[in-house]
């Protein structure tokens, strides 16, 4: 039977907000065949205590049909743009091919994690018994399914003309640097529905979305991209109403019962953590990889955490929850984080599947400038180094497998805070086995729930295994060659220095710079 009755006389029109009641918990009904808490089994998991899911209130009171309407809308006016940007030869508007590397890091790492908040999502609906909190995560789901879409068919207009875009649902599963989003979303996936929709609607969305969907949305429009840039835009006014959701979660099981106040705690400090660790991909791709530049990792981490997430937290702490665990640490990373991660690539581009570069003289003026109290200090001597080395023929390349995180699989290549001369490591015991960790707070993680991470797969170790061998393939007995046809990786083509790769060489005969004599070309 219904759980709410919202019926009207008929022949009179409904106000949107009964409209609204309607189609959400007018189309919920308590079960008869099997108990509410057989159909939904997963609520007990957790220590969730929900008394009213009738006190649930979507702040946008967005019902199936108005939800249709705006997106086609906005469809309509992506797919236009893209027309034009493939019409009007619109990756020659690139402020430099180099660019092009960001895209191939975002759709190969951000592509394949929309998918999986897609599932997510899908499941979440399944398992909300509350109507209204059922719909918002199927309605965020299909928001998710169309962000994927509306990905590939942006990014594909690069796929005509540049190398490493070719196969992003394999990379995704097989590249090592991209089992950190990849582990994430299977943590996430994993867990019960509270802590999912926290996972995504905080951790994912306040955190990764916010960074990614604005400074990186900001630097493709000054890297001449109109094509990100559209889809950027298309699905930011999805991410403030993900969030909303999140928030409107976050709220109303606080307001639900007092118990519930430790177990979200424990959620937002784990969950914190496990977003924040995927963000150094995105550092680096804003201070290393956009040939111009539009803010500093910094400088966004500032904006989009300290004081956004400052104010996030000023709010709910009036339900007892404080900012989560560890976050001042970010704060002092952010003067290194963006620096160590391009870094590591550096060190390990033979296994990428994009290109690096060391940073021009005017780079790095402006990472000074950004990073007054690090970058000349710590940085710009190694900088200068790989330049030497590079110019005498001896480019470093490092040929050994990190050691990599048990919780998030980061490499272990970031440092101390008090100490940025010594590498961050922690280690666990657990079961006879020692398990080894970029953080405390990736030690935390797993000491919470070992049992979730203990098989966690590694790609370093599945390499040096011998596991990673294209399927059908014979080995070829060197386990690096064949990591890079397991991961479709061209050696050269994909991957390596962009100088003398063949997308600089392509895009300097587009441009017509390969005709001109160097000074006058650079």
């Amino acid at each position: 039977m219904n759980t709410q009755d919202t019926r009207r006389p008929s022949g009179k029109k409904l106000s949107l907000k009964e409209k609204y009641a309607q189609m959400t918990r007018g189309l919920g009904w308590d079960t008869t065949y099997e108990p509410m808490d057989k159909v939904f089994d997963q609520l007990g998991l957790e220590g969730i205590k929900i008394h009213d899911w009738d006190k649930w209130e979507d702040p946008f009171r967005l019902t199936m049909d108005a939800y249709w309407k705006y997106q086609a809308e906005k469809e309509r006016k992506l797919y236009a743009v893209l027309d034009a940007f493939q019409q009007n030869n619109g990756h020659l508007n690139i402020s430099d091919a180099r660019y092009v590397n960001t895209l191939k890091l975002f759709f190969t790492g951000i592509t394949p994690a929309e998918y999986n908040a897609h599932r997510l999502f899908s499941m979440l609906g399944r398992q909300f018994p509350g109507p209204g909190a059922a719909i918002a995560c199927q309605m965020q789901a299909v928001d998710e399914l169309r962000h994927v879409q509306t990905q590939i068919h942006c990014i594909s207009q690069y796929n005509k003309y540049f190398n490493g875009l070719h196969d992003h649902t394999v990379m995704n599963d097989r590249l090592w640097y991209l089992s950190v989003p990849k582990s994430f979303f299977e943590d996430a996936i994993s867990s019960g529905p509270f802590e999912q929709i926290i996972a995504i609607s905080f951790a994912l969305e306040y955190l990764l979305t916010n960074l990614v969907f604005m400074p990186f949305m900001s630097g493709a429009a000054y890297n001449g991209d109109m094509a990100t840039v559209t889809f950027g835009f298309s699905s930011q006014s999805d991410e403030a109403r993900h969030m909303t959701l999140g928030l409107e979660c976050i709220k109303f099981v606080l307001e639900q019962d007092p118990g519930n106040a430790a177990i979200i705690q424990r959620y937002l400090d784990k969950w914190f953590w496990r977003g924040y660790k995927v963000l150094g991909l995105v550092s680096m791709m804003l201070d290393y990889m956009l040939p111009k530049k539009v803010m500093s990792w910094k400088e966004a981490w500032d904006i989009y955490f300290v004081q956004n997430g400052g104010s996030l937290f000023n709010d709910l702490s009036r339900y007892g929850l404080r900012m989560p665990k560890y976050w001042e640490q970010s704060v002092a990373e952010a003067e290194h984080l963006s620096h160590q991660t391009w870094n590591a690539f550096y060190n390990f581009s033979g296994a990428a599947a994009f290109h690096v570069w060391l940073p021009s003289d005017e780079d790095m003026a402006w990472l000074a400038e950004k990073y007054p109290n690090t970058f000349d200090q710590h940085y710009r001597p190694r900088i200068e180094h790989y330049r030497k080395l590079q110019a005498e023929g001896k480019r470093y390349y490092n040929p050994s497998l990190p050691m990599l995180c048990q919780t998030c699989q980061t490499p272990l290549i970031f440092t101390e805070m008090d100490d940025p001369t010594r590498t961050s490591h922690r280690q666990l015991e657990h079961d006879g086995d020692t398990y080894h960790f970029c953080s405390d707070g990736c030690r935390d993680i797993f000491a919470g729930q070992p049992d979730k991470y203990v098989s966690a797969w590694l790609p370093a170790h599945q390499i040096l295994q011998g596991n990673c061998v294209e399927p059908g393939a014979e080995a070829a007995g060197d386990p690096g060659a064949d990591a890079l046809r397991y991961f479709h990786v061209v050696a050269g083509q994909d991957n390596l220095d962009y100088e003398g790769s063949p997308d600089e060489a392509n895009w300097l005969r587009w441009k017509g710079l390969d005709k001109m004599p160097p000074a006058a070309a650079a």
